[in-house]
C-alpha cells in the first residue's frame, strides 16, 4: 500500500471514529433527562455552567493581574508553548497523530489564544463566548475532555521549567485558574452542539486558475452547510491531514448545497498551495463550522457570534443592527470573496431601501480576478455601487469618496489594509460599532 493509500485508509478509519463518537454522544445526550434547572435555561445537558467554564464566579481580572504581573517569568510565549508541546508529546506521544506535519502555524495560533486570553480575562463574559466557539469548531480535530488533561500537564510543566527559580505556587495556580476556564467553556461549546457534524465532507465540482497564484475553487458538500454570506470556513485538504486553514465562502447560500472560495497561493507549501496547484474536480475536502460574520445578526444575514472586532475573537455585543443602513464594502485580494457573498445575498434579500457601495483594491487591472462576475452581478440593479481601485491607497479613496457616517461598513482583506481602512473610517466618523471585519489567517 503506497503512502497516499495509508493516509486515505488512516482518514477513512478517524472519520469513522468520529462519527461513531458523534453518535454515541447524541444518544448519550437524548436518553438524559434534564434536570430541572437545564430545563427551565435552555441548557443542553452537561453543558457546562458556572465553575466548569462559566463565567460568574470566575474572578477574571483577579487571574489577569498575578499572570501579567509574572507573565515576564515565563515568556516569550513562544517559548513557553515549545516546551508544552515538547513535554506533551514526550509524555503521550499517541498525541502527535491528532496535529498537523508542521507545528509552526498550531503554535503561532496558539499564541494568539493565550495572548488573548491574557488581555481578556477581565472579560468572562466575553471570552467565554469565545471559547464556547473555539470549542466548537475543535471537535473537528478530534479533541475530547482528557486531551485537555494532558495540555493542562504540559502547560504546568512549561511554566515550572520557564519559571525556574522563580515559579510559586500562586504563579502556577493562577494559569491553571485561567486555563481551566478556558478548557470549562470550551467544552461546553462542544457539548452545546452535538447535534451537529465536527465537519462537512465536500467534493471539488469547479476548479479555474484565474492567475497562477490565485483559484477559485467551486465544491458541493453532501449534506448542507450552515453558512451566512460573510462567514468563513476551515478547509482540510487531504495532502496535509490535521491542517486547516481559513477560507471565506465567495457566494451566498445556495440550494445545491455548492460553496465557492477563493484562494491565493501564499507560499510554497501549505493548504494555500494545494488547493491551488494540486487540486482537481472530483478532489474531496473537509470543511469545518463556518464561523465569523461581517453582518451583525440583526441584519438578518450574520450570525451575530462576535467574530468582526478586528482580533478574530470579539464579543458580539455593541454592534449596530439596523436592517436599513446603508452598507460600504470594502475587499483587497481574496477578501472580495465574503463582499462577493454579502452582495449576492443583498440581491436575494435586501431590505427596502438599502444601498450598496462595494470598492475593490488591486494593484492594477489583472489584480482584479473577478471583476466580471461582479459587474454582472450588478447589471440592473440601481442599488448597488461598483468601484474599482488601482491607484493610490485603498483606505484614502474610500474616505474621500463620500460621507460614510451613517452606514454599516464591512472591510475584509490583508491584515494592513483592514487596518487602515478601519483607521480613516473612524477618524471619518464612522462609530465603531459599525465596522465590521474578521482576520481570515490562510496559508
Amino acid at each position: 500500500m503506497d503512502n497516499s493509500s495509508k493516509a486515505a485508509a488512516a482518514t477513512a478509519e478517524y472519520d469513522r471514529l468520529i462519527a461513531r463518537h458523534h453518535a454515541m454522544r447524541l444518544r448519550r445526550q437524548l436518553l438524559t433527562p434534564a434536570s430541572p434547572s437545564e430545563a427551565s435555561s435552555g441548557a443542553a445537558p452537561g453543558s457546562a455552567g458556572p465553575g466548569s467554564g462559566g463565567h460568574d464566579d470566575y474572578d477574571g481580572a483577579g487571574d489577569q493581574h498575578l499572570v501579567r504581573r509574572d507573565l515576564d517569568l515565563v515568556a516569550p510565549l513562544p517559548e513557553l508553548i515549545d516546551h508544552l508541546y515538547a513535554v506533551m508529546f514526550r509524555r503521550r506521544p499517541y498525541l502527535r497523530a491528532l496535529f498537523p506535519a508542521s507545528m509552526e502555524f498550531q503554535q503561532s495560533h496558539l499564541e494568539r489564544v493565550l495572548q488573548h486570553l491574557v488581555d481578556h480575562l477581565h472579560r468572562p463574559a466575553e471570552l467565554a463566548r469565545m471559547l464556547r466557539r473555539l470549542g466548537r469548531d475543535h471537535r473537528k480535530l478530534g479533541v475530547r475532555p482528557v486531551h485537555y488533561e494532558a495540555f493542562e500537564e504540559a502547560l504546568c510543566a512549561a511554566i515550572r521549567h520557564r519559571a525556574g527559580e522563580h515559579w510559586t505556587e500562586g504563579l502556577e495556580a493562577a494559569w491553571l485558574r485561567m486555563l481551566r476556564f478556558a478548557v470549562g467553556a470550551m467544552v461546553a461549546g462542544a457539548e452545546s452542539a452535538v447535534t451537529e457534524p465536527p465537519y462537512w465532507h465536500a467534493v471539488v465540482t469547479g476548479h479555474e486558475r484565474r492567475r497562477p497564484d490565485l483559484a477559485v475553487l467551486r465544491v458541493r458538500t453532501g449534506e448542507p452547510y450552515p453558512y451566512r454570506a460573510g462567514q468563513y470556513g476551515t478547509v482540510e485538504h487531504p495532502v496535509l491531514p490535521h491542517t486547516w486553514r481559513q477560507y471565506s465562502m465567495g457566494c451566498a447560500p445556495r440550494g445545491d448545497n455548492e460553496l465557492e472560495f477563493h484562494v491565493r497561493r501564499v507560499g510554497p507549501g501549505g493548504v494555500s498551495a494545494a488547493l491551488v496547484g494540486h487540486t482537481a474536480v472530483g478532489d474531496r475536502l473537509r470543511l469545518g463550522p463556518p464561523r465569523g460574520g461581517l453582518l451583525p445578526d440583526g441584519d438578518g444575514y450574520g450570525d451575530g457570534d462576535g467574530y468582526g472586532d478586528g482580533d478574530g475573537y470579539g464579543d458580539g455585543d455593541g454592534y449596530d443592527r439596523d436592517p436599513a443602513r446603508d452598507l460600504l464594502l470594502v475587499a483587497g485580494g481574496t477578501g472580495l470573496a465574503p463582499m462577493k457573498a454579502i452582495v449576492e445575498q443583498q440581491a436575494l434579500h435586501r431590505p427596502p431601501g438599502r444601498r450598496v457601495h462595494l470598492f475593490v483594491g488591486a494593484r492594477d487591472r489583472t489584480d482584479l480576478y473577478d471583476w466580471q462576475a461582479l459587474t454582472e452581478l450588478g447589471l440592473h440593479k440601481p442599488w448597488l455601487a461598483l468601484t474599482p481601485v488601482t491607484s493610490g491607497r485603498l483606505a484614502d479613496t474610500v474616505a474621500a469618496a463620500g460621507d460614510w457616517r451613517e452606514h454599516l461598513a464591512c472591510v475584509s482583506g490583508p491584515a494592513g489594509m483592514v487596518a487602515s481602512v478601519r483607521t480613516e473610517l473612524l477618524a471619518a466618523g464612522l462609530p465603531l460599532a459599525r465596522v465590521r471585519y474578521d482576520q481570515v489567517l490562510s496559508r
